[in-house]
């Protein structure tokens, strides 16, 4: 069982794809080529060209028997699917077997957020003594200000910063440009940080300032990754009794629920977070409708 050479050379190509054009982040990259050589193990010897929808459909009963969830087979598909239509639009393969093939319905599943007082209490138990420390702090204090994706944050460079218009250029999915604005105390940490610690995070090593240099880099003076930040989170999240599984992601539901709560429309979240279609910023109106009615049980003489 192995994979032909002409596959491993496609899925390089998609990989990159991803990565370039797409704008993916690493996560999803990582996963999606996971996904994708899982798929082409099981084809073997067959070429990727020859495959039917047939083929596909059994390929699919075969990965339902290991009881993966929706959101996971989901992503599988996805993958699949995905790496099919890159193939027919390269004009690798003459068809494209994947049409038709349908994801499981997911059940939405609200996104949990923090309240202000478990935001304050990380960013709190963060040791910003060290420059490290105080670049943790100052990412922690952006995501939640902006509501920005991690991958977005640690692309970051000079010339994203437009701070006396408390503006920051991002690019998302897709190498979508958006603008999102920051606030007074996060742009006072951004600010302390490149004139402070910035050059100290990386002691010894040469760091550059101009304006394609990465604004949060690692100890050796490179782009900081996305999955550092998520151990130094991790690290954080150790040492505070938090009954809750917090990601950098997390920060950025929390901005969007925040913002909701406070009054922002809809359309102009969207906007900020850089959402492709409305039903995606919509979910967290429901986040906001379920603490109204909780409020509303816990508040009025009457509600029970």
């Amino acid at each position: 069982m192995g994979i032909l050479a002409d596959s491993k050379n496609y899925l390089k190509y998609f990989l990159s794809y991803l990565e370039v054009e797409r704008n993916f982040s690493e996560h999803t990259v990582r996963a999606y080529s996971s996904d994708v050589t899982a798929f082409l193990l099981w084809l073997d010897n067959k070429h990727l060209e020859d495959i039917k929808y047939s083929d596909v459909k059994e390929y699919l009963l075969f990965i339902y028997k290991f009881n993966y969830s929706k959101t996971t087979l989901s992503r599988k598909i996805s993958a699949i699917r995905t790496f099919y239509k890159y193939l027919y639009r390269e004009h690798l393969t003459e068809s494209n077997p994947v049409v038709g093939i349908n994801s499981p319905k997911k059940t939405k599943k609200l996104p949990e957020v923090l309240s202000e007082k478990e935001i304050e209490r990380i960013l709190n138990q963060v040791d910003i003594s060290t420059p490290a420390g105080f670049r943790n702090r100052t990412i922690l204090e952006l995501l939640y200000a902006t509501g920005m994706r991690i991958s977005e944050l640690c692309s970051l460079t000079f010339q994203s910063l437009n701070l006396e218009n408390d503006e920051i250029t991002v690019f998302g999915k897709g190498q979508k440009e958006r603008i999102v604005l920051v606030s007074k105390r996060a742009k006072g940490f951004l600010e302390d940080y490149i004139k402070t610690a910035r050059s100290l995070v990386a002691k010894g090593y040469e760091v550059n300032c101009d304006e394609t240099s990465p604004i949060f880099i690692n100890n050796t003076g490179y782009k900081l990754q996305p999955q550092t930040v998520r151990m130094c989170l991790r690290k954080i999240m150790d040492n505070l009794e938090l009954p809750k599984h917090v990601t950098p992601h997390k920060f950025r539901h929390s901005f969007a629920t925040k913002m909701l709560d406070n009054g922002a429309d809809l359309r102009i979240v969207q906007e900020l977070l850089g959402h492709a279609s409305i039903t995606n910023t919509q979910i967290y109106t429901h986040v906001t409708s379920q603490k109204l009615q909780q409020t509303y049980q816990l508040s009025h003489p009457r509600a029970n």
